[in-house]
């Protein structure tokens, strides 16, 4: 068994004395994990890093096998180690694909939208934080949890749309969520626009896609906890608010 493809490195952990299992989104073969031979050397380690986009030749005898990959470093994207929040923001990315794709299976929906937000943590500011949120939102949908924006659950209406209900995760208007305040989910403006949003709007969007990551996705497989990674970005976009707050 061979094929070729493109891919972006999710993890890279030591096997043996000198391999690494190398664990990759690829465009045409879904999240596919295989070994590198001299993965954990020197030479090939920056290589390796989560992140960088790749090529890959994959080689086993029968197709069940991890088998072995040959990998071509085709962008690196070493330069964002030296932005904290782009790193906390690629580590959450690598980590919850890491955690939630099935192995194997084509996702077109993921990958496309993975591989330009990967593009845009390089961007010199921070303009790239809601596009994260609007990536989680993709990500969800993929998977099986989309969530219905397009007009109220109880009226209908596409006007005024400021809550979702974390029942069925479809919007709901400012007026028919009066009665229900205490228990919906706030719909930041910027999840129906596609436009760009500050600190406070992605962490309420962060609110709402981690609110289905938890209980809907997470029970589904098995219960597993969220990978801290992304607690660890959310904390970090918060402090962020905090200190644009105090600069106001």
């Amino acid at each position: 068994m061979e094929w070729r493809d493109t891919g972006i490195i999710l993890t890279s952990r030591p096997h043996g004395e000198s391999a690494a299992i190398l664990e990759v989104l690829t465009e045409r073969h879904g999240r596919h994990l295989g070994v590198v031979h001299g993965g954990a050397s020197r030479n090939k380690a920056p290589l390796l890093q989560p992140g960088n986009q790749v090529n890959l030749e994959w080689r086993a005898r029968l197709e069940e096998h991890i088998g072995s990959y040959r990998v071509e470093l085709l962008r690196s994207r070493m330069a964002i180690l030296s932005n904290r929040r782009a790193l906390a923001a690629m580590g959450s990315i690598t980590a919850l694909l890491s955690f939630a794709l099935p192995e194997r299976m084509e996702l077109p929906g993921i990958y496309t939208p993975t591989l330009m937000l990967a593009d845009r943590l390089l961007s010199a500011d921070d303009s790239w934080i809601s596009d994260y949120a609007l990536w989680e939102l993709t990500v969800l949908a993929e998977l099986g949890y989309m969530l219905d924006l397009t007009q109220c659950a109880a009226t209908g209406t596409r006007q005024n749309l400021v809550w979702v209900s974390p029942r069925s995760g479809r919007a709901v208007s400012a007026e028919a969520g009066v009665p229900y305040l205490d228990r919906l989910l706030p719909l930041p403006a910027f999840l129906l626009s596609g436009d760009s949003a500050g600190a406070a709007d992605t962490l309420a969007a962060l609110k709402l896609t981690g609110y289905f990551w938890e209980n809907r996705l997470a029970p589904a497989l098995g219960a597993r906890l969220l990978p801290g990674a992304r607690a660890r970005f959310v904390a970090m976009v918060r402090k962020l608010h905090g200190s644009m707050d105090d600069e106001l």
